[in-house]
């Protein structure tokens, strides 16, 4: 099967962790582990990743500059999507023994510049605050933040992404047997301009979403939304809660889930199964293999 494997931001730096560079190593060898399990077991892989706190830890050190000499958001995902995908591809090939070729790609992301996302910053970004912190720095940076969880964190504009232009170079290194890691971050956020060039644009995409329209693109055969979780659950943290197991699309869409955690993976999951008809598992990382065998985490198809 061609599988699109999709990271959480907490594969590569789980939530207190400080935003250190042996922090995210650890973590990236963790994650190659059981991304190698999948390829072992016979799929073809794709990874796709998170960059929430990564991009934000280098927005904050672009503060250091000038307000106008600060690199745009668009620049700083492509660091990010070099960054982690250079340690999640040293990781993995070193999982792999370096039997299997393994490249990272730099991938734009085509967002429509009319989304309203763009009015209404959701999306969240970088370390996490105290109240009081939190709205400080938003005064002294012009930032929007909101609560997340019991902490605050800075929040930006996450349009929907609707093209991938550089799927054509996904399919020729897929074509070769390379694993590839891409898109990610949700990819570099672009626009497409009336002359038919790109530009980039100051936004986050969110992963989740981007991970299910390269998995239709690329017609995969299965989407993993990889996270810290072991399954959906329905009252998470409540009383009472319980995993659901199987769902099919249209019951995943009417689940009332949180818009800041599980909200954006269903949405992901029932997209992708509903318009590709392969599967959409969600779980655990150390349990991919699992999932994929409908033994683990929850799984959204066209039937349940």
């Amino acid at each position: 099967m061609r599988v699109v494997a999709a990271l959480g931001g907490n594969a590569l730096l789980r939530r207190g962790e400080p935003l250190t560079a042996e922090n995210q190593r650890a973590n990236a060898r963790a994650a190659a582990a059981s991304l190698a399990e999948i390829v072992r077991a016979g799929h073809d892989l794709v990874v796709t990743h998170g960059n929430g706190p990564q991009v934000g830890l280098l927005a904050l050190q672009g503060a250091a500059y000038k307000p106008e000499e600060a690199y745009p958001l668009d620049v700083l995902g492509a660091e990010t999507g070099g960054m982690i995908g250079y340690m999640l591809e040293q990781e993995l090939e070193n999982a792999l023994d370096h039997a299997q070729p393994v490249a990272t790609l730099l991938t734009q992301v085509v967002v429509d510049g009319r989304d309203p996302a763009f009015r209404t910053p959701t999306k969240f970004i970088g370390p996490v605050y105290s109240r009081e912190e939190a709205e400080a720095r938003a005064s002294a940076a012009g930032w929007q933040i909101a609560r997340d969880g019991d902490r605050w964190r800075r929040v930006v504009a996450s349009p929907a992404p609707v093209e991938i232009p550089d799927i054509r170079v996904l399919e020729l290194l897929l074509g070769q047997g390379v694993i590839v890691i891409c898109t990610g971050g949700g990819g570099i956020p672009v626009l497409r301009l009336s002359d038919g060039s790109l530009t980039g644009v100051e936004a986050v995409i969110d992963k989740d979403a981007a991970s299910a329209l390269l998995a239709r693109q690329l017609d995969a055969d299965a989407l993993l939304l990889l996270t810290d979780v072991d399954a959906v659950y329905r009252d998470f943290g409540r009383e009472g809660q319980a995993a659901l197991r199987s769902l099919t699309p249209e019951r995943a869409r009417g689940l009332d889930l949180p818009a800041g955690s599980m909200g954006p993976k269903i949405a992901a999951a029932a997209a992708f199964a509903e318009a590709n008809g392969g599967l959409a598992g969600i779980g655990r990382l150390d349990q991919a293999v699992a999932i994929l065998n409908r033994t683990a985490g929850t799984w959204v198809a066209r039937g349940g």
